[in-house]
């Protein structure tokens, strides 16, 4: 066999493509400018993408691989740039996502003896394999060009072999540019090896079989193992309620009969109802923290609990621990395909009327505002059936949740593994340019703040996403708190008003900016921006204490323990529903 040098960064940007990578995520430096080189040379099998910030391409990288069920890929340079990108690999980590993050530093020669931005641990110097080795799967610093030849293929593997999750590559300056010995063609690409775990599905199936009601919690590594169809088959055999959490609306049709609702202290009263009366629980996909089972401890302790995930689950029971779709398989093909009827399948939940609309301010008075459901109504009725939704933290976040159902082709994303604040921007705009498909992102303007100018890397690569910003001049969440558990004698969190779109407007003249009055107006510019190929803006005034459907809030401010059933839940072919 023919073996050619190369440059390793060459190498690198040649293994990317070789196994489906067509974008890199990042920002450039001195540290990292030779991939960015390397991928240049590439012409038109890979793309790089030039973020803002750091922890903003690291989730451009996440929502790529979230869209796509491909690896994604982000690089920095060294010093503030890589330290920038630990919060971003901490969500991949914690949701699981598929992530290489490619890290420059300083010359081999310089580490130890002053260089800038040293992170090699020597004299005295931060140890950045310290740093990043807590928020990945795998973490190494390739100290020779044909250390690559290895370490990038365990790399890759690491980030794709479950649990999924961030892989760390530091890479020296002097090592990319170094020449490296490979073999023509590359080593085979072989898929990690499965591994079900049979005693514990004898366990299982025994438990399942005996079962007259089976609830089913489906989480976001359901999307992740591209296992929505065993999912679906699953529940088809057993009959079974699907219930999901608050990361994973999307693993299962919403408008399916069986669907019972999101988990959690976001979701519905009718999860808990199904919860009640089921023998058997199973947990798909998700190892249910405690965002997801808030609520549910009381009833889960009654309940044989099956947990379905490559990792324990946090609630004692039986632990089918292994690759997810393979897991899932074994169990379908231990049932009967016959499907068995699905208990309680009552019609629509009864809902009460929507509030009526704000009434006109006064001159001189505060700006009107929309409430969280008359907008998520609107985003609802102008949703394509294909688009892709990234829901961010806060206020919007546990609306969203609670209101809004799952696009019938696309993901709905919401970053619950850290929760970050700002995470929506860049993994909108990575889905975007990764699918070309319309993407929404929906945030507050407390995260819009943090991180909301990746309008400026949407504006720059075409990316058609439809920012739609819930402005009501605060961290919407933290006055809430403030509110309920401090006595409402002060707040931190209430800020002087902003004009954001008319701000964007200013900045990008040729971008397509809203400020929607109503719910109306807020339905009308979604409309429009669907049409459109490119970025779109749309501010809506809400009100800083309308209380979310959290379930402490709601418990604090004596709305009792449970969020309603909300629109969700209704619908043309009906819905579970038991109480």
């Amino acid at each position: 066999m023919a073996v050619t040098r190369t440059r390793a960064v060459d190498h690198v940007v040649n293994e990317l493509t070789r196994r489906g990578v067509d974008h890199v995520f990042g920002v450039g430096g001195a540290n990292i400018e030779d991939l960015y080189d390397a991928v240049h040379a590439a012409g038109d099998r890979i793309r790089g993408v030039v973020a803002k910030h750091e922890f903003s391409a690291a989730t451009m990288a996440d929502g790529y691989a979230r869209a796509t069920g491909r690896l994604g890929v982000v690089a920095a340079t060294s010093g503030g740039g890589a330290m920038n990108l630990v919060p971003g690999l901490a969500e991949a980590y914690a949701s699981r996502v598929p992530v290489l993050a490619l890290v420059g530093q300083p010359p081999t020669e310089l580490e130890g003896r002053g260089a800038f931005q040293d992170s090699s641990g020597r004299a005295g110097s931060l140890d950045a394999r310290q740093v990043f080795a807590p928020v990945s799967r795998f973490c190494a610093k390739v100290d020779h060009p044909d250390a690559l030849v290895e370490l990038l293929p365990r790399a890759i593997a690491a980030a794709q072999t479950d649990p999924k999750g961030p892989a760390v590559l530091l890479l020296p300056k002097d090592v990319q540019q170094g020449l490296l010995r490979v073999a023509e063609g590359g080593p085979p690409l072989i898929p990690p090896a499965s591994a079900v775990d049979r005693r514990a599905l004898d366990r299982a199936v025994e438990a399942l079989r005996a079962a007259d009601r089976v609830l089913l919690i489906a989480g976001e590594g359901v999307a992740t193992a591209r296992s929505r169809a065993e999912l679906a088959e699953l529940a088809r055999r057993l009959g079974a309620w699907v219930a999901v959490t608050p990361d994973a609306k999307d693993v299962f049709d919403n408008r399916d009969p069986r669907f019972a609702g999101v988990a959690g202290v976001m979701g519905h009263r009718n999860v808990s109802d199904c919860l009640r009366r089921a023998d058997v629980c199973v947990l798909v996909g998700t190892r249910l923290p405690a965002m997801a089972r808030g609520g549910l401890d009381d009833s889960l302790a009654g309940t044989v609990v099956i947990g379905v995930d490559p990792e324990p689950s946090f609630v004692p029971g039986i632990d089918l621990c292994g690759p997810l779709r393979d897991t899932l398989r074994a169990l379908v093909d231990a049932h009967d395909p016959r499907p068995r009827p699905c208990p309680d399948h009552a019609g629509p939940v009864p809902l009460p009327p929507p509030p009526p609309p704000a009434p006109l301010p006064a001159a001189g008075g505060p700006a009107r505002t929309t409430s969280y459901p008359h907008a998520l109504a609107a985003v609802r009725a102008a949703l394509p059936p294909d688009a892709h939704v990234f829901v961010d933290a806060g206020n919007t976040g546990a609306a969203a949740v609670h209101l809004l159902p799952a696009p019938p082709r696309g993901r709905f994303v919401v970053a619950v593994g850290m929760g970050g604040m700002g995470y929506a921007f860049g993994a909108g705009i990575g889905a975007a340019l990764a699918t070309g498909q319309r993407t929404y992102v929906l945030a507050g303007d407390g995260a819009f703040f943090m991180h909301g100018m990746e309008l400026h890397t949407a504006m720059e690569y075409g990316a058609p996403v439809t920012f739609v910003v819930f402005n009501n001049n605060a961290h919407g969440m933290c006055v809430t708190r403030e509110r309920l558990f401090y006595g409402d004698a002060y707040s931190y969190n209430l800020f002087r008003p902003a004009d954001l779109a008319g701000g964007m407007a200013a900045a990008f003249p040729t971008l397509d900016v809203t400020r929607a009055g109503d719910a109306a107006e807020l339905r009308r510019a979604l409309l429009r921006t669907n049409t459109g190929g490119g970025p779109a803006f749309v501010a809506v005034d809400c009100d800083p204490h309308e209380v979310p459907p959290f379930r402490p809030f709601l418990a604090g401010a004596g709305s009792g323990e449970e969020p309603i059933d909300s629109e969700e839940m209704r619908g043309e072919r009906g819905r579970v529903h038991v109480g």
